[in-house]
């Protein structure tokens, strides 16, 4: 059986300035974590009607994000 997966826009009219290398969303399904090839981490709210909007932007790699992993508890 197939699953039907909706396609989602991580920007809104106009795409980022920075480019997405990397993409995570955390087990609660409410986050979505993108790396750029900027060195910058963008952490988003995904609501349940699957709408973005930004929540934060971390600073500071000096290198590209290639790629995300989440820590164990």
């Amino acid at each position: 059986m197939k699953t039907s997966v909706p396609a989602v826009a991580v920007w809104g009219k106009r795409a980022p300035s920075h480019s997405i290398t990397a993409v995570m969303i955390t087990d609660d399904q409410q986050t979505i974590v993108t790396g750029s090839q900027e060195g910058q981490i963008c952490l988003w709210d995904l609501s349940s009607d699957l709408k973005i909007s930004s929540k934060e932007i971390l600073f500071g790699h000096t290198a590209s994000v290639t790629c995300l992993a989440k820590a164990r508890e």
